[in-house]
């Protein structure tokens, strides 16, 4: 891509994500994901109301007068984006492409991360780990971060999600937030993702496109594996066709559904032709209850 074109892409989506992360999300994001507990921050004289158990003996004892320690929630955390940039999300039917609404979703977390002070780093993932770009703070990583988003090219087109969260684990060792977010075409990540959400905060958001879930009824059509490239033709008016279509959906989303219930992870369902900020929203205020 074109360095002027890359930029204002670029202009563009650090406008709307920034702007929604000021307006909306801000408050939401503070208060749905807290900090890693109280930090001391200083010693005063003793009010009346204050708790005696916060009485500071050794202070009290060398004034002769009673002092309690003063505690603040520790805001600062690490949150950590894992994105998905296999093959399957240049896909687009309904709405944009997949792609392009995970790099908003992506921005819009940024940047609410940012205005609570905290680090944000990125995991590109699609059968290999792509890219780290580690935790940092300021506006110019952000930015830096959506250049990658609008603009990296993946060297594979497959996906392995248990790579990316294994590989979270070992390079993250504090305690973080992570996002992961994808369309889930993948399975067999059981394992990693119980173990890595007792490790860390683990929210999932899955990005989708309608048309993945209803085949189109046009008689025989040829398709393209984005990521194996395999083609092949398939008949959508077959009744047999249809039914093993459905059957696969139905299968992938009770997997989904179990789980990521059994490891105790959020997972936000958004598709591609409908806006994004009424789920996160939603997510937000479930765990800020």
């Amino acid at each position: 891509m074109e360095t002027t074109e890359l930029l204002k892409k670029v202009r563009k989506i650090e406008i709307k994500t920034k702007g929604l992360s000021n307006h909306i999300f801000s408050g939401h994001y503070h208060s749905a994901f807290k900090g890693r507990g109280m930090a001391f921050t200083e010693v005063r004289e003793y009010q009346y109301g204050d708790d005696i158990r916060s009485i500071d003996w050794n202070v009290t004892a060398r004034f002769n007068h009673p002092y309690v320690k003063v505690f603040e929630e520790e805001r600062e955390l690490t949150v950590m984006l894992l994105i998905d940039v296999s093959g399957s999300n240049d896909f687009g039917a309904v709405g944009v492409l997949k792609k392009e609404k995970i790099t908003e979703i992506a921005g819009v977390l940024a940047f609410s991360a940012i205005n609570n002070n905290d680090k944000v780093g990125v995991i590109f993932f699609s059968d290999k780990i792509e890219k780290f770009i580690p935790p940092k703070k300021g506006s110019s990583h952000i930015l830096r971060i959506i250049r990658e988003l609008i603009d990296f090219k993946p060297e594979h087109k497959g996906t392995d999600i248990g790579l990316a969260l294994k590989y979270l684990r070992n390079v993250i060792k504090k305690r973080s937030v992570a996002f992961l977010i994808s369309d889930l075409n993948n399975r067999n990540f059981e394992e990693p993702l119980t173990i890595v959400s007792k490790k860390h905060d683990l929210v999932c958001i899955r990005v989708y496109d309608e048309r993945e879930k209803d085949l189109p009824l046009l008689g025989l059509m040829k398709f393209r594996d984005a990521e194996t490239g395999e083609v092949y033709w398939l008949d959508t008016a077959s009744k047999s066709t249809r039914e093993q279509f459905e059957q696969w959906n139905r299968e992938q989303e009770k997997y989904l559904k179990t789980t990521f219930t059994k490891a105790g992870v959020d997972l936000v369902n958004i598709p591609t032709h409908r806006d994004y900020v009424p789920p996160l929203m939603n997510l937000f205020r479930r765990r800020s209850n």
